[in-house]
């Protein structure tokens, strides 16, 4: 895989939030979770997991690119971090590259190693694989690990939008309501993202694959 290069997921959840005026407990009962894991994630102790990830962004009407655009954020709203020293400078240069550019255009050709990488919970990648400002789209390659899953307790996500994946490599297995669906390398998949859902790879290899989730609301 690509060198990840990871945004400030936990400060941007919590920055949004605080504009917003919502407080902690109040998201956290928003989305059915503890306020200790929405704690958790904000101060980067904690990744969320895919459907705890739609849940935040659904609650504080956020798209998904914005999680990966970066905008101008107060020290108050950072999340306590290592000591600088201990981060790479590629990242310092990336995230600071972010902050100059936050409506930045990603492509027109984004190379292999250029990729901007979320590292979710539940053994889950995405790559972001680019963007058009204006446009509420994400355009990710989707990594599951072995054993990885959407959800890390089990249950089924939905979400604004629609959405339509096309599996490289590996298998996962698609509960879209009451169904369940083995995708395996060629076969594509397309649905309402608002049917509650959930992916799993069962099998002893990563499944990868390019997903476009359009937002249509």
């Amino acid at each position: 895989m690509s060198p990840a290069v990871v945004p400030p997921l936990g400060a941007r959840i919590r920055q949004a939030r605080v504009e917003r005026g919502m407080s902690l407990r109040a998201l956290a009962r928003e989305i059915g979770v503890s306020a200790s894991l929405v704690s958790q994630i904000e101060t980067g102790k904690s990744q969320p997991s895919v459907s705890t990830l739609y849940a935040i962004t659904t609650a504080l009407s956020l798209s998904v690119e914005t999680l990966f655009d970066a905008r101008d954020t107060a020290p108050t709203a950072l999340a306590p971090t290592a000591a600088p020293s201990a981060v790479p400078p590629t990242v310092l240069h990336a995230l600071a590259a972010f902050a100059a550019d936050p409506g930045r255009r990603i492509g027109p050709l984004v190379g292999a190693g250029e990729r901007e990488t979320l590292e979710l919970d539940s053994g889950v990648v995405w790559e972001r694989l680019g963007h058009v400002p204006g446009m509420d789209v994400d355009f990710l390659l989707v990594t599951y690990r072995p054993g990885g899953s959407s959800s890390g307790s089990g249950g089924l996500m939905r979400h604004a939008g629609t959405e339509y994946g096309y599996l490289t490599s590996g298998e996962l297995v698609l509960t879209l309501g009451f169904e369940e669906f083995v995708v395996r390398p060629g076969d594509a998949v397309c649905f309402e993202s608002t049917t509650p859902h959930r992916y799993r790879n069962d099998g002893d290899e990563p499944a990868v694959g390019v997903w476009f989730v359009f937002s249509n609301t």
